[in-house]
């Protein structure tokens, strides 16, 4: 398919998915009462059921990658050409933007909002290394094993990882800067986007480093 069309794919599908994050995550603290257990469950499960229905929905069209680092693993793998990874980034990072802002409108906050929830600490970063390295894992060797099950695999890893993670699992820089945007329930301060950044630029790294040329196992 054409690249207008992919890159516009891309930026519908992360769009969606941060609305979703975010959305989720005002309206199970809303609804919570405090509770953060539920509300954190709540955020959970959305952001998974609505990772599986964009990843079927939209791989077809643009491979659904939603996440810059997944389009430099794949180009780094071969998967995708090196000269489309601008396109794609440009169109998840707008796309991420786009879909903080129409959360916040739909739950009657400001358009934007510098978020106030600190996220600091080396156990954060290290937290989103191993949130990051995990899901280009389950993305690398997934796509080449099984690509059929690959969605599934996905929201799953990421509904898992909300809850294993100390930092939630961010796992993407397009979603940790559009979530600086939310003075809600999954924001980030602004101070704090730098090591998120730095720890999923260093899981992903490691996972491309170990799975890109990995030899594709035989299936049982």
């Amino acid at each position: 398919m054409n690249l207008p069309r992919r890159i516009a794919a891309e930026a519908i599908g992360t769009a969606f998915l941060l609305a979703a994050v975010v959305g989720s995550g005002i309206m199970g603290e809303r609804l919570a009462a405090g509770n953060e257990a539920s509300a954190l469950l709540a955020n959970s499960l959305a952001t998974g059921a609505a990772l599986i229905a964009l990843l079927l929905t939209l791989g077809p069209v643009s491979g659904a990658h939603l996440n810059p680092l997944v389009t430099v693993a794949l180009a780094v793998r071969g998967d995708v050409p090196w000269r489309e990874v601008p396109g794609y980034a440009a169109a998840q990072f707008a796309g991420a933007l786009l879909g903080v802002m129409a959360a916040q409108v739909m739950f009657d906050l400001p358009l934007v909002e510098l978020s106030q929830k600190g996220r600091s600490g080396m156990n954060l970063v290290f937290a989103e290394a191993v949130a990051t390295f995990g899901l280009l894992a389950v993305v690398l060797q997934g796509s080449r094993q099984r690509p059929d099950a690959l969605p599934y695999a996905v929201a799953a890893y990421i509904t898992a990882a909300y809850w294993f993670t100390s930092s939630t699992s961010f796992a993407n820089p397009a979603v940790t800067l559009a979530r600086c945007l939310t003075d809600s329930f999954t924001g980030i301060r602004p101070a704090d986007v730098p090591g998120f950044l730095l720890g999923e630029g260093a899981g992903s790294l490691a996972a491309v480093l170990l799975l890109a040329r990995a030899p594709v196992l035989p299936r049982r």
